[in-house]
């Protein structure tokens, strides 16, 4: 160690061997940190056989059990769904399973009888969360039931530790992958079931290249491996509950909630009434008493504030109604030139002063935040502990955590937030959901305006007395009637899918019929427009050969089409009666700038999905020329999920 010391960086050998000595083994990393000294003093005392280096795997567990969950008995409904799956799997039968089940009627009980029985099989599983980061104690539920031989995945975790999960995966030491729709393509040797939990969520669908559905991608993946296809959602889709009523997927019914709970009793306050009765607050007189009432008592609350998909929406306070364009029942986007743009089939008319259905001056762009929400929550109830869970207060790693364990401790006696606290959370203390607003997500400028504010009604009802404690939910709205409404306080799904699936095969959109979204970008507003232009004149070219060129077609000479009407104004409507696929647009994007990007958009619809993927095709064989002459991308999307 001496002679150490005369030599060039020797000191820093000197204190690395001294703290050896003492210590005998020390990471690499906690040494260079520690002591200050760079990597070459390793390198240089290794050459020179004073000390070795070893390397050793350490994985990091981004999630650890505060303790063992014991395994729960089942009831008699959740014993013949596992039976059912079960008996079909042991047949060796390649089928696939919707489990409808009502909210808190134990679900995830069945999960993971299946799961335990997969494994004593070895035979690993899949299991499809929307988001992780917001379904925290559901993945709890999974840790502390199954331990270690799990593996997680989801937007919050570090390159590291994705590395390491992928890793566990390729080795074959995990028995269950648990993830977003990206763990559909984990490479799992021995799969044989495949779990998607909340399967009507909109993040299933992926908006960047692929935009594939995780749907689609697992119903191919289960045929590919032989594994056992499993859906669960107490608000199915339209798409998967069609299908159970096809006969494509198996439906299995949880009917009842589990511990007996009882459902909530739901109450519909009409906001125009309390708007009669000069009451501004955010909160109805009605919600404002049983806010007061559950304060005394102790017991918990929570305010879910919808406002996902409102943007845009002009909307009249007095009547509730959003405008809507009157061709496609779907409501106008609003644009900064003043203008109210439909996105289905390009109808435009000016910014009203008054609403054209009451007349009533109370019209424009509405919304509140939740930030707004917590502050009128602690002027009008003073004393009250509340805490917020929203896009703000959950940028960091872990705040979707910590958060929803304060409010399950009784930190707070009231959360506030959006869509993300009415998603697959259980609170015992809960008697009291509020629904603030529970109508704006129907002025979205999207055909599945009404499924989506039905499910995040119903979940968010849903929340309220899951224990022993009754609970009560207070819906407020501008549109106490409208039928989403209606049957989401009743809990009455079957009604609400008969009601919109007449509507959606009315106006030819899916599941009955399928939209091709085609989106165009470009940096000069010109360029995109003129390509799209020339893309929707094609494609069209492409929709009547066969029979007539275009330009026939708008001279009226097609006796099939004479008939339809007018030769401009009914020209896709008679395309679409003979069964050809439609073309809409160009027009702007709803967004139609974005990071200085100009965004155009062309829609093709067709009942016929064969039809529409051979549209496709052809419009892809030219869509590399057309790229590469205008410097505009082109993307197709079928079935889109968010609003272009």
């Amino acid at each position: 160690l001496e002679g150490l010391k005369k030599k060039k960086n020797g000191e820093a050998r000197e204190r690395l061997l001294t703290l050896l000595l003492s210590k005998k083994q020390i990471e690499a990393k906690e040494a260079l940190e520690s002591l200050q000294i760079s990597d070459s003093a390793i390198k240089t005392l290794q050459k020179d056989g004073m000390l070795s280096v070893t390397e050793e795997i350490k994985i990091r567990k981004p999630f650890t059990p505060s303790e063992w969950a014991k395994k729960k008995v089942l009831n008699e409904e959740q014993k013949q769904a596992v039976d059912a799956v079960w008996q079909g799997i042991l047949d060796g039968k390649k089928e696939s399973y919707l489990l409808f089940g009502v909210t808190g009627s134990g679900k995830t009980e069945v999960y993971l009888e299946l799961i335990e029985r997969m494994r004593a099989r070895r035979q690993q599983t899949i299991v499809l969360i929307p988001e992780i980061a917001l379904t925290f104690q559901t993945v709890k539920r999974f840790y502390e039931r199954l331990g270690d031989t799990i593996a997680i995945m989801h937007s919050r975790l570090s390159d590291g530790e994705r590395y390491d999960q992928y890793v566990r995966a390729a080795k074959g030491e995990i028995d269950v992958m648990i993830g977003p729709r990206s763990a559909l393509f984990f490479p799992l040797e021995r799969l044989g079931l495949i779990i998607i939990d909340e399967e009507q969520e909109n993040a299933y669908k992926s908006e960047i290249v692929p935009k594939y559905h995780a749907r689609e991608v697992a119903e191919e993946l289960a045929r590919l491996t032989g594994a056992t296809l499993l859906l669960g959602s107490a608000t199915p889709s339209l798409t998967a509950y069609q299908k159970a009523m096809t006969g494509q997927y198996k439906l299995l019914r949880l009917q009842r909630r589990a511990k007996d709970a009882k459902m909530p009793s739901v109450s519909i306050v009409d906001l125009r009434e309390e708007l009669k009765a000069k009451n501004f607050s955010m909160f109805s007189r009605l919600l404002a008493e049983k806010i007061k009432d559950r304060l005394q008592k102790g017991e918990q609350i929570m305010l879910f504030l919808n406002r996902r998909g409102y943007a845009g929406a002009v909307v009249c306070r007095s009547c509730g109604e959003a405008v809507k364009c009157p061709h496609c029942d779907i409501s106008l986007t609003y644009h900064k030139n003043n203008k109210l743009l439909c996105h289905y089939c390009g109808y435009e008319v000016g910014m009203p002063t008054t609403c054209p259905s009451c007349h009533s001056p109370y019209i424009g762009l509405f919304g509140t935040g939740t930030q707004k929400v917590e502050e009128a929550v602690l002027r009008e109830f003073p004393g009250a502990s509340v805490l917020r869970m929203d896009a703000d207060t959950t940028r960091q790693k872990g705040d979707h955590e910590r958060i929803l364990a304060a409010f399950a401790r009784g930190d707070a006696q009231i959360l506030v937030g959006t869509q993300m606290i009415v998603k697959g959370h259980d609170f015992p203390k809960v008697t009291l959901v509020g629904i603030l607003a529970a109508d704006l997500s129907l002025h979205a400028s999207d055909y599945r305006a009404a499924e989506r504010t039905f499910c995040l009604l119903a979940q968010a009802a849903g929340r309220a007395g899951r224990d022993e404690i009754p609970g009560e939910v207070v819906i407020q709205t501008y549109q106490p009637d409208h039928y989403c409404i209606v049957a989401a306080a009743k809990e009455d799904y079957e009604g609400f899918f008969l009601h919109e699936i007449a509507y959606r095969k009315l106006l030819h959109y899916p599941p009955a019929g399928h939209i091709v979204a085609v989106l165009l970008q470009g940096e000069v507003e010109k360029t995109v427009k003129k390509a799209a232009l020339l893309l929707a004149e094609s494609l069209k070219q492409m929709v009547t050969a066969g029979t007539l060129p275009l330009k026939d077609m708008e001279k009226n000479e097609n006796p099939a089409l004479i008939s339809a009407g007018t030769p401009k104004a009914s020209l896709t409507a008679a395309a679409f009666s003979l069964g050809l696929p439609s073309v809409t647009g160009p027009l702007p994007a709803q967004i139609s700038k974005v990071r200085d990007v100009y965004r155009y958009m062309i829609y093709l619809k067709s009942d016929d999905y064969d039809k529409l993927c051979t549209l496709v095709k052809k419009a892809e064989m030219g869509k590399k020329d057309l790229e590469k002459e205008s410097s505009v991308r082109i993307f197709f999307d079928f079935d889109p999920y968010m609003g272009y």
